[in-house]
């Protein structure tokens, strides 16, 4: 199993030196999540991208329904040429109280899930080069031959991961699409972490389905939780956070002490 790090809050300047510290200390990947407003995700990607040489790079998560396809598409190929191939993308509905209804964006579940599914579909046509045409329900794209670049260097693209609701069969039948699935069990009106038989059962089901050896990226803290359990079970991707540091004197330093104590093991 792999072990990435969440940022939990810094400036582009930060992730990129967190980044390095990263790499420093064996990690294998640094991901930042993307505010409505705030610090851009995708250029703090790019500044950590030419201070390091291994580790993945990518977000917890992108909500593709309040952005534009043609330009998010722009922005992870360019992190994934600048990183020589080291981008991954997740994404998900997002949380509306994140600012989705501060700044007027959608909110209506049942639309995001739809300007989701049209927002990826255009960006995967783009990765893959002109002509791209498609004419959606939120979307219309017509084929230009505007010069441009907007290729990726991973082939056949830079990795999707998507959050998948278990229990909830048209929020798994998406995430299950895609290269890697980030599980979660809504409850209670919030969203918990998968337990391991849940995690085991979904790998039963990645494997006997179309995208067997696909990822599946559990969050959480090695001081709660077991990342070995998790591995035994199937996941391949543990993605320690620490949002408890947003509220501390300084969460940059304490992400960087933890950074430097190195990975699960």
């Amino acid at each position: 199993m792999r072990s990435g790090f969440v940022v939990p809050w810094g400036d582009a300047l930060d992730v990129a030196d967190l980044a390095e510290v990263a790499e420093d200390s064996g990690w294998d990947g640094l991901f930042v999540w993307e505010p409505v407003w705030g610090v851009d995700a995708w250029i703090s990607l790019a500044l950590a991208a030419v201070r390091t040489s291994r580790i993945r790079l990518g977000t917890m998560l992108t909500p593709p329904s309040r952005r534009r396809p043609w330009e998010l598409a722009g922005q992870v190929a360019t992190v994934d040429r600048v990183s020589s191939g080291r981008a991954v993308l997740s994404v998900g509905l997002g949380a509306t109280d994140s600012g989705f209804e501060a700044f007027g964006e959608e909110c209506d579940r049942r639309v995001r899930a739809e300007l989701m599914d049209e927002c990826l579909e255009i960006v995967c046509g783009l990765w893959a080069g002109q002509p791209v045409d498609h004419d959606g329900v939120h979307y219309r794209v017509t084929p230009t031959d505007f010069p441009t670049i907007g290729h990726v260097e991973q082939s056949p693209r830079v990795p999707i991961w998507c959050v998948g609701a278990l229990g909830r069969p048209r929020s798994m039948e998406r995430a299950l699409r895609w290269d890697g699935v980030i599980p979660q069990v809504l409850e209670d009106g919030g969203a918990r972490q998968p337990s391991l038989d849940e995690v085991a059962a979904l790998r039963e089901r990645i494997e006997a389905g179309d995208r067997p050896g696909a990822d599946i990226v559990v969050e959480g803290s090695d001081t709660e939780h077991s990342p070995a359990a998790y591995a035994a079970a199937g996941a391949t991707w543990w993605m320690e956070t620490m949002w408890g540091a947003m509220g501390e004197h300084s969460p940059v330093a304490a992400a960087e002490d933890r950074l430097r104590r190195g990975p699960p093991t």
